[in-house]
C-alpha cells in the first residue's frame, strides 16, 4: 500500500482557511483557497500572497571548502558565494542534463541548500555521496514559507524591519513576532518577495502574523503555477529533467563564466560543446492565438506540418489575458514571431513562438 501523503506544519491552517488539498510529491497541499486560482494569482500581482513550501527539503551543509566542493556536482560559482548571498543552480548528471535545480545560500558557518520535494530522495545521498568531509543534514523540524508580490516587502518588513534592506538574492537571520527565521528574497513568481525557513512550532504564528496584514492572502498551488509559468521559470520534472542540458533550456545565465570555460563538473564535456555549437533545439515560450490552452505534451508543428517541438508546460496566464506555454523547438524554428501550430485534441491550432518571460519580473536589485 502506498504511504499516506505526509503534512507540513501549517496544515490545520490550510484547513480552517478552506484550502482544497490535493496529494503533491507525497504531501498534502493546497490547490488553491475561496478566493480561487485566478483570485490568488492577481493578489500575488497586485499586492503579497503566503504560500507554503514546507515541503521543499532544506539541507544544512557544514564542512570545509563546501562551496568548491560543490563545483564538482554543479557548474555554478558556489566557492566564491559570499557570506549572506544566495545562488540559483542545479545538479547537472555524467550526460550534462539536469538533475535537479536548487537555491544555495552562504549562511556563514554552513550552506543552506533548498532542493525539490520531488526529488529530495535523490539529492540529498548524491550530495552526501559526493562532498567528501562534508556533513550533509536535511532538516525535518523547519517550515518554509513564500510571501511573494509587491507589497510583501510592506508586509514582511512590518515585522522584521531589516528584511526591507535585503536584495534579490541576499539573506539573513531575524526576528519575526519574537521568532527567529532564516530570511531570503527570493522566490518563483517573478515578482518581489521572500522565502523564510521558521521553526516547525513556530510556523502558524509567523505564517497567522503575515495573513493579518490587510494585503496578503493566502495562495495555492494552483496560482504558484500560473505566476512561475508567467515569469518563464522552468518546473523540474515538466521544462528541465536528466535529458535536458542548461543550454537548451536557456539557463546559461546560471552558469558563471569562469565555471563556462574551466569545467570540472558532471557533464561539462556535452554543455561546453554546445555553449559554442549550439544545440539542436532550445526552450521558447508560445503564445496560442485562440482561447485553449496547450497543455504539457501538446505537439507544436511547422506551418508546413512538420513536427518541430512539444509543449512542456501551459496553461491560462491570468496577468498576461490569455493562453501561455513554453516548450522545447527546433533551434531553427525557434526565432521570436516563427508561427506554429499546436495540435490540440487532433486539431491545428495557431501560435506563435515568442520571447520569455511574458510578464516582467520585479525582483528588488
Amino acid at each position: 500500500m502506498a504511504d499516506a501523503p505526509k503534512r507540513t506544519p501549517l496544515y490545520d491552517l490550510h484547513v480552517e482557511l478552506g484550502g482544497k488539498m490535493v496529494d503533491f510529491a507525497g504531501w498534502e497541499m493546497p490547490v488553491q483557497y475561496p478566493m480561487g486560482i485566478m483570485g490568488e494569482h492577481k493578489q500575488c500581482r497586485e499586492k503579497a500572497a503566503l504560500f507554503d513550501v514546507s515541503h521543499m527539503g532544506q539541507v544544512i551543509l557544514m564542512g570545509e571548502n563546501v562551496g568548491e566542493k560543490l563545483e564538482a556536482l554543479c557548474p555554478q560559482a558556489f566557492s566564491t558565494l559570499k557570506e549572506g548571498k544566495a545562488r540559483y543552480g542545479f545538479f547537472t548528471n555524467e550526460t550534462g542534463g539536469i538533475m535537479d535545480d536548487l537555491i544555495v545560500s552562504n549562511a556563514g558557518d554552513h550552506f543552506f541548500v533548498v532542493v525539490n520535494a520531488s526529488m529530495r530522495h535523490q539529492d540529498i545521498p548524491h550530495m552526501a555521496k559526493h562532498l567528501d568531509g562534508v556533513d550533509v543534514t536535511e532538516i525535518f523540524d523547519r517550515a518554509l514559507v513564500a510571501v511573494q508580490g509587491p507589497k510583501a516587502e510592506d508586509v514582511v518588513g512590518a515585522l522584521c524591519p531589516a528584511a526591507r534592506d535585503l536584495k534579490f538574492m541576499e539573506t539573513m537571520v531575524g526576528e519575526i513576532n519574537g521568532v527567529e527565521c532564516r530570511i531570503s528574497r527570493l522566490g518563483y513568481t517573478g515578482e518581489d518577495g521572500y522565502e523564510i525557513s521558521i521553526a516547525e512550532d513556530k510556523a502558524v504564528e509567523v505564517a497567522r502574523a503575515f495573513l493579518a496584514d490587510e494585503n496578503c492572502e493566502p495562495a495555492g498551488l494552483g496560482a504558484r503555477d500560473s505566476l512561475r509559468l508567467e515569469a518563464g521559470l522552468c518546473l523540474y520534472g515538466n521544462d528541465i529533467d536528466n535529458d535536458t542540458s542548461p543550454i537548451e533550456a536557456s539557463l546559461i545565465w546560471a552558469i558563471q563564466k569562469r565555471r563556462r570555460e574551466e569545467g570540472g563538473f558532471l557533464g561539462a564535456e556535452r554543455i561546453q560543446r554546445e555553449i559554442s555549437g549550439g544545440t539542436a533545439r532550445k526552450l521558447v515560450g508560445i503564445r496560442p492565438e485562440g482561447r485553449a490552452p496547450a497543455r504539457q505534451g501538446v505537439e507544436v508543428q511547422s506551418e508546413d506540418g512538420n513536427a518541430i517541438g512539444v509543449v512542456t508546460s501551459g496553461g491560462f496566464g491570468p496577468t498576461a489575458g490569455g493562453p501561455v506555454a513554453m516548450g522545447y523547438i527546433s533551434t531553427d524554428q525557434a526565432e521570436p514571431g516563427t508561427k506554429v501550430n499546436l495540435m490540440i485534441r487532433g486539431k491545428a491550432q495557431p501560435a506563435e513562438i515568442v520571447s520569455l518571460p511574458f510578464v516582467q519580473q520585479n525582483y528588488k536589485r
